[in-house]
């Protein structure tokens, strides 16, 4: 398929330079003078790269870049000046331009952008259609990454989903527990019959017991009519008990009826059932230590704990944020009707830096709000993931608070320290690199550098 170049420039003689010299390299090449006429057939007919020029006589080459990227955030653009400044190249790239090159320019010169640009293309296209299989493959429950602990939980999935083994999944609370047992489910034979869904920690003892095993009219209180339990409601299917580390003592030695004999009984009941549900336990505890404490029955342990999945924490798992932040961004941008903005390498750093210990679901909700709260922006830069980072509100308030703490310390002396805290975090943030802490507190690069003297900051 040969790539499609829009040209825009108002220099006749310098657009029909440029578009021969694509012709005769391969490329299918349109020209326009004007970008309002170019906008009209990019929302027709989408360009791979459009290359404009920085002033044109309608509108600068930024303005039509960023109203051409509303209608699709794929287009790649090389901005062509004469007038080339550090600020608009800065401009130009923050507003998501690929490269920048000043007029007079060789051609050879546009020619290895475009191949550099095309080569970066193919490999983000790669990436897209291997993330778009893995993500197909479990749709059903936004089981995403591609780190080797995903890929071995994977492989594991596929392995047991078949079975009628029970399957005990552990980890930390916001991993994807309950996405594991709904690739489980519904990667396996039983995936068009019944998937019923239990937590266990947020029913009392007594109401638990009724939703999972059922009762009879009449069994207690208010039992004024039969009730099926989620173990019946689940027959020929599969069940999911989360927090199953929450669940009473008493219960434990019901459920555990339950495993072994393949039949259940209701409250108030005088005959059991005989049931066929496939189960999967979850669990934000270690069983083990439980078992130790006396506070989980060693044999329920046992029955529950046939096959074992670890979820380990996003902290241990950092390679797949990548993934997951354009997952979600994805999610988001599709669901408040967007374009998908464009993330810079750069922003991806404090995504790294944090912890997540929230985990997945910490990494979903922080990416909600950042689209939600920047639906303007065609560009996710660095800035903006910090701003809305809590790590970053944490320390702030708790660096504050800890100085105003200190005794004796007057209002200047608070201000000192405050000032000489931001100016070793900005110098953290930017990796030692001057200008861009300097540009993180908006303030001069000879001003910071003054200050570092004050503070004697080396």
């Amino acid at each position: 398929m040969r790539i499609r170049i829009y040209i825009v420039e108002d220099e006749a003689i310098k657009r029909e330079t440029i578009k021969d010299y694509l012709l005769d390299n391969g490329f299918d090449v349109l020209d326009f003078e004007n970008p309002s006429v170019a906008l009209e057939s990019i929302k027709k007919d989408l360009p791979d790269i459009v290359i404009t020029d920085l002033r044109l006589p309608s509108m600068d080459g930024i303005s039509f870049m960023k109203e051409a990227m509303k209608i699709s955030s794929a287009i790649n653009f090389i901005i062509i000046t004469a007038y080339a400044t550090v600020e608009t190249a800065i401009e130009a790239m923050k507003s998501g331009a690929f490269d920048y090159l000043k007029k007079p320019f060789d051609l050879e010169e546009l020619m290895l952008t475009i191949e550099r640009l095309i080569s970066i293309k193919k490999l983000r296209d790669e990436n897209v259609y291997l993330k778009d299989r893995l993500i197909e493959k479990y749709a059903c429950c936004n089981l995403v990454g591609k780190s080797k602990a995903m890929r071995e939980i994977y492989d594991l999935i596929a392995t047991v989903a078949d079975s009628t083994s029970t399957v005990l999944i552990e980890g930390e609370s916001g991993t994807g527990k309950e996405m594991v047992a709904n690739a489980i489910h519904y990667n396996s034979i039983r995936k068009n019959a019944p998937f019923i869904k239990v937590s266990c920690s947020i029913f009392n003892p007594n109401i638990l017991e009724s939703e999972l095993f059922g009762h009879e009219k009449g069994a207690f209180t208010g039992a004024i009519k039969h009730k099926k339990g989620k173990f019946e409601l689940a027959h020929s299917g599969s069940i999911f008990l989360d927090d199953i580390d929450d669940i009473p003592l008493d219960l434990q030695v019901k459920l555990l009826r339950v495993l072994q004999e393949r039949e259940v009984e209701r409250v108030g009941g005088l005959s059991p059932k005989s049931i066929d549900v496939r189960v999967i336990a979850a669990t934000k505890e270690n069983l083990k230590d439980k078992v130790s404490k006396g506070t989980f029955r060693e044999d329920l342990f046992y029955r529950l704990n046939v096959i074992k999945i670890n979820l380990p924490p996003l902290r241990e798992r950092k390679e797949d944020i990548p993934l997951l932040f354009e997952h979600f961004l994805q999610k988001y941008a599709q669901r408040d009707r967007i374009n998908l903005p464009k993330v810079e390498e750069e922003a991806l750093e404090p995504l790294f830096k944090y912890d997540w210990p929230g985990n997945v679901r910490e990494l979903e909700n922080f990416t909600e709000r950042l689209v939600t709260l920047n639906k303007s922006k065609n560009v996710i830069d660095k800035q903006t993931v910090l701003s809305h980072l809590p790590e970053n509100e944490k320390r702030e308030t708790f660096n504050l608070h800890s100085i105003i703490q200190e005794e004796g310390k007057s209002f200047s002396d608070i201000l000192e320290m405050t000032e000489r805290k931001l100016l070793i975090w900005a110098l953290e943030e930017s990796e030692g690199n001057k200008s861009k802490a300097a540009n993180l507190l908006k303030m001069k690069r000879t001003t910071f550098c003054d200050k570092l003297s004050k503070y004697e900051i080396e």
